[in-house]
């Protein structure tokens, strides 16, 4: 495994995801469309993810434009799914592509920043089910199209508030301290058994809607852009990581 230093400044060859099926979640914003943009950039067959279809068709119109492989949309709403649904989703790329290569699962709803004791029901559940619950029942579902890759990984996105507990990040901060224990165990799991890897990824202080939300007297001139922060989701998705296994990695300098 490279260092941190090395992860954050990684280079990977231009044709580096070449022939790899991968599916981003989020993918109509901020990080989730960096990585889409940056997978199609380097060969991959993207298939873009999440609930709002004009945007969706926007990254795709992107990638079309500049000669990339053609994307594929699938529009799915975390928030509403149940299990069934992410069970279609398994068929539908076992029939197109007989596998699925990567898997980031970017998409996630920062929920309330208030005290827990003020924290309101609805919105814990709704935090909860999509940051965890949703992930959760969407990877358990591919697994068996991962399974068909020889070089298969999957990538929960996790914070900082998910490694030490800060007063008022709430339901946010407890789903991703779950991201952090589920990556552990899976990878556990997997841990030289086929050829799936899991791990987790911050991205850190980001450019991002959702940053805009948690601190909005910020100035984003200040933080790094969701482009800058792609190498990270370059190895992680890539080859060249093809051993590390139930890691958490910082996407830059904290």
């Amino acid at each position: 495994m490279l260092s941190e230093q090395q992860i954050i400044q990684y280079q990977g060859t231009t044709d580096l995801l070449k022939d790899r099926i991968i599916l981003v979640t989020g993918a109509g914003d901020g990080i989730g469309k960096a990585a889409a943009l940056a997978f199609a950039q380097a060969g991959a067959t993207v298939i873009l993810a999440g609930r709002t279809v004009a945007k969706l068709e926007h990254i795709y119109d992107q990638i079309v434009a500049a000669d990339y492989v053609q994307p594929v949309i699938y529009p799915i709403d975390l928030e509403g799914a149940v299990a069934e649904d992410y069970d279609q989703l398994a068929v539908a790329l076992d029939q197109q592509f007989g596998r699925l290569d990567g898997l980031l699962l970017n998409a996630g709803v920062l929920g309330q920043r208030t005290p827990l004791s003020n924290y309101r029901h609805d919105v814990w559940d709704k935090v909860m089910h999509i940051n965890i619950t949703a992930q959760f029942q969407m990877a358990q579902a591919l697994m068996p199209v991962l399974e068909k890759s020889n070089d298969a990984s999957v990538v929960f996105t996790s914070s900082g508030v998910g490694r030490q507990g800060r007063a008022f990040w709430g339901a946010y901060a407890i789903s991703k301290f779950a991201i952090e224990g589920m990556v552990q165990t899976w990878a556990a799991e997997l841990d030289g058994v086929g050829s799936v890897r899991i791990n987790a990824i911050n991205p850190g202080a980001t450019s991002t809607n959702m940053r805009a939300q948690a601190y909005p007297a910020e100035n984003p001139e200040n933080l790094k852009t969701a482009e800058q922060i792609m190498p990270a989701y370059l190895y992680l998705l890539g080859p060249d990581s093809d051993k590390v296994n139930g890691q958490s990695i910082n996407a830059q300098n904290r």
